[in-house]
């Protein structure tokens, strides 16, 4: 398969040339240059800025797949994928489990509603409008590849190369030591999608043709928060930190959840269903899941590799001191 990655340099983008090379597949990048602009020196690359509205760099080769990561306005996906209609079999576009309109309860599958925009004009990308946009991201690619568009909605991708730090957060807390500030509440669900999962899954997929919408988290029966947390503490060994359980209502005072907590979304806060989505779909198509350890080690090995680097938008080791104490003293 000749597959033109659209992106391909930022983390699942990586992952996915990595995925496809792995299974002798050739790739060509099409990206801006800019971001890890050194990594795939050997492979052929279209410099291409979507936002320039400029589909020119696009205007020869073939392809028998594409694989759209970073499409986050629908008028930009549609020019994209325009532009290589005739020249490309397949397109996938990486979209988002944002995209469902109510997110509130558990067991989502790919028929449940999608968020629609106030302003259909709105290109601006904010917490509010992310979820919209992705799905008219979604229709656009669809209206114009029809049958050959597979739209992919991942919830939390995680791993190595995560530039996010929403996950990397807790394999580095425990590593770090000392007490770390978790939420009271084991039992929350969790999903992830482990990049590299994700990716091959991806490569195969649009090797075979699949079409249509999947979700495309993992694993099929959540994990817990707790089983999460316990697999960072195994893998940070001997000198793992010592988990400090602090009451969920005392933490939304004190806290953002997700950002500087990540993983955490207090339970009745209307997305609790994002963490629990059905993916028998994509398991039907093939999609499989590496053990939690595995994930969580591995992020952990590659993180200790950066560990000069600070993470960005997670609680801070000073922010984290102050509300544990805050806590004991209102629990003296």
């Amino acid at each position: 398969m000749n597959v033109l990655i659209i992106g391909g340099t930022v983390f699942l983008g990586r992952h996915l040339v990595d995925a496809a090379l792995a299974a002798g597949h050739d790739v060509t990048l099409a990206n801006r240059g800019q971001s890890n602009a050194d990594l795939f020196p050997d492979l052929p690359r279209i410099i291409f800025d979507r936002r320039s509205d400029d589909m020119s760099p696009l205007a020869s080769g073939s392809w028998d797949a594409v694989i759209d990561t970073c499409g986050y306005v629908p008028a930009h996906v549609k020019a994209t994928a325009e532009a290589l209609a005739d020249r490309a079999g397949h397109y996938t576009f990486v979209s988002s489990v944002s995209a469902y309109a109510d997110a509130s309860k558990p067991g989502l599958d790919e028929t449940a509603p999608v968020g629609q925009l106030d302003d259909p004009e709105t290109t601006e990308v904010t917490g509010e409008t992310y979820g919209a946009l992705k799905a008219a991201c979604e229709a656009a690619a669809a209206a114009v590849f029809g049958e050959r568009c597979l739209n992919v909605r991942p919830g939390l991708i995680a791993g190595p190369w995560d530039p996010s730090d929403r996950f990397t957060y807790w394999p580095r807390r425990f590593d770090a030591g000392g007490e770390a500030l978790v939420p009271a509440a084991p039992e929350l669900p969790v999903q992830l999608a482990d990049v590299r999962d994700l990716a091959e899954w991806m490569i195969r997929a649009a090797a075979a043709g699949e079409s249509g919408l999947f979700n495309a988290c993992g694993p099929q029966k959540p994990w817990t928060l707790g089983e999460v947390l316990d697999a960072c503490r195994v893998a940070a060994g001997a000198g793992a930190a010592e988990a400090v359980p602090v009451d969920e209502d005392f933490l939304v005072e004190q806290v953002g959840p997700w950002i500087e907590l990540p993983l955490w979304v207090p339970k009745g806060s209307g997305t609790d269903g994002l963490f629990a989505v059905n993916v028998d779909k994509a398991v039907a198509a093939g999609m499989t899941f590496r053990p939690l350890q595995t994930l969580v080690e591995d992020t952990l090995e590659w993180d200790r590799a950066r560990r000069d680097q600070p993470l960005r938008g997670p609680l801070t080791a000073e922010k984290e001191a102050a509300v544990l104490a805050a806590w004991r003293e209102k629990n003296r």
